[in-house]
């Protein structure tokens, strides 16, 4: 009996120590929750969108070459070092009204990852880029793969606000990110873009990205996501292209990001040239993350 109970005593204490561990583990989870992800797409939407009948494609690459070495979420993508990026096919449906597809992927140790497939709708103020105030709104569902997401449906909604005066503009896109099923959540992940025309087809500028964390319950400030670019958006012959460098003001971002945007606008059947030229004059648009943004952990 003796001998029972001491087996007994032993075996509770082990398990005392076994729950102290994983309550401790869970507290480090939960005070480094929320650490910075990689994302496909990172842009500030400016509500330009292609001609009708015009179909647009753009290819973006992002690079971490500066980021947070731990996952997300455990089996998650670590940032550091991984390249991401995404092709985005768009068609103008009507001058309000257009239409995508997007391929998200990594790359990190070598190894391709697929993030599925994105399909967004775009509405937006006509001729936008002749606007000195437009607006728009932009819905995207994603359905993530689990090397990128917890949530393997997902919706952003991306409010689209912005004023021109002279060569300056500023745009807002508010976005919040949704994920559904047991993991998911409401995040707010606003994007901001303050950029100067030197040139027609010439801008420099900033941009801001943002993850606050579930709407209700942001974050410290620490683990948030805060990452300032400075930008350029230029054509080269027919090609527009953006890029930017972008530092990471948290110790919950990825420290160095460097993005870029390169776009093509076909030809519209039986259009002006002008008109073919119009998505990828001036800033590379026609649609961003990140929301910074990409799926919701």
């Amino acid at each position: 009996m003796w001998f029972d109970m001491k087996c007994f005593a032993l075996r509770a204490s082990q398990l005392v120590r076994m729950a102290s561990g994983i309550l401790a583990g869970a507290t480090l989870c939960i005070t480094f929750a929320r650490p910075a992800k990689a994302v496909d797409e990172i842009q500030v939407y400016n509500a330009n969108i292609a001609a009708p009948g015009q179909f647009t494609i753009q290819q973006h690459l992002n690079y971490v070459g500066a980021g947070l070495k731990e996952a997300p979420f455990p089996g998650g993508l670590v940032s550091h070092g991984s390249l991401n990026g995404t092709p985005e096919f768009a068609y103008g449906v009507t001058d309000w009204w257009e239409v995508g597809l997007y391929l998200p992927f990594a790359v990190q140790d070598r190894q391709f990852l697929s993030d599925s497939v994105k399909l967004r709708t775009l509405f937006v103020t006509p001729h936008a880029e002749d606007r000195s105030f437009f607006y728009g709104i932009n819905f995207e569902i994603s359905n993530s793969t689990p090397k990128f997401a917890q949530t393997r449906f997902g919706l952003e909604i991306r409010p689209i606000i912005g004023v021109r005066h002279a060569d300056w503009e500023l745009i807002v896109n508010p976005i919040v990110d949704i994920g559904f099923g047991k993991y998911g959540e409401a995040d707010f992940a606003p994007a901001v873009r303050l950029a100067r025309k030197l040139d027609p087809d010439l801008f420099i500028g900033l941009e801001y990205y943002a993850d606050f964390g579930e709407i209700g319950h942001f974050g410290k400030l620490a683990e948030q996501q805060h990452t300032l670019f400075a930008v350029s958006d230029f054509k080269l012959g027919v090609f527009g292209i953006n890029f930017g460098l972008g530092y990471g003001l948290t110790p919950g971002s990825d420290r160095f990001v460097a993005k870029t945007i390169i776009g093509y606008a076909f030809p519209v059947p039986g259009g002006k040239s002008d008109t073919s030229e119009r998505a990828t004059a001036g800033p590379v648009n026609p649609m961003s993350r990140s929301a910074a943004r990409t799926a919701v952990y």
